[in-house]
């Protein structure tokens, strides 16, 4: 059984150890450390800057997305003419519908200038799924690098953590001392280089499926437009 006076000391210690932690420069820490724990630090911003620039870039990119869908949508449901949808389409370039529209719209403008009419509407379907395929493919760009940055950011900050207990241990052999003091360098470089893995990873993971998500609905929303785009055909071009 631990006696009453041994709880009261390690409570001591550990609160010793998390006031030196506490109060050491961070910024010091950098320069004074060994290339390793540098190195692990350089790899883990890296990944936490670009995660972030990927964030909002994609952030900002559906969000335009989304808002030009609803007007085009809105456009073509009100148009009586695939002509004057096209025409239209031109405000709506931030639209992924309006990139389905045009793949669509190449085709049947191809055959009805031939014949008159629609003559083969699985060749306009076909079109229709090549367009949904290449903005799906538009929209998931990046997202591997959220996802690497997810997978890879807490080994790597475990990886800091393990060389700063390292650390910290070796300068207990070298001193022969037990202070706080000794290993509280060590133990700085274990616990910021956990943090800046948390930091990396946390938002990568958060945004991937957020994102993910997004670009599933965006599909289906793609999918439901290409059953709309070959009805008005339809309409338009009974042959």
């Amino acid at each position: 059984m631990i006696s009453g006076r041994a709880r009261k000391g390690n409570r001591l210690n550990l609160g010793s150890l998390y006031g030196i932690v506490a109060q050491v420069n961070f910024w010091e820490m950098v320069r004074s450390s060994e290339p390793i724990p540098i190195a692990v630090m350089a790899v883990l911003l890296m990944f936490s800057l670009l995660s972030w620039t990927v964030i909002f870039s994609k952030w900002f990119l559906f969000r335009r997305a989304v808002a030009a869908n609803k007007n085009f949508l809105r456009a073509f449901r009100k148009a009586d003419r695939m002509e004057t949808i096209a025409a239209a389409s031109q405000q709506f370039t931030a639209a992924p519908l309006v990139a389905v529209f045009d793949f669509g719209y190449s085709e049947v403008h191809r055959q009805v200038a031939k014949r008159g009419h629609i003559t083969n509407p699985v060749a306009v379907e076909r079109n229709l799924q090549l367009g949904i395929s290449e903005e799906v493919t538009k929209l998931e760009r990046s997202m591997s690098w959220l996802a690497t940055a997810a997978t890879v950011s807490p080994f790597v900050g475990l990886f800091g953590t393990v060389f700063g207990i390292i650390e910290a241990f070796q300068a207990l052999g070298l001193t022969g001392s037990t202070s706080m003091r000794t290993v509280a360098p060590g133990i700085a470089n274990a616990l910021f280089a956990t943090a800046l893995g948390l930091f990396a990873a946390i938002p990568a993971a958060v945004f991937y499926n957020y994102f993910g998500h997004s670009i599933k609905e965006m599909g289906t929303r793609m999918e439901d437009f290409s059953l709309e785009f070959l009805n008005a055909t339809e309409r338009m071009f009974e042959g």
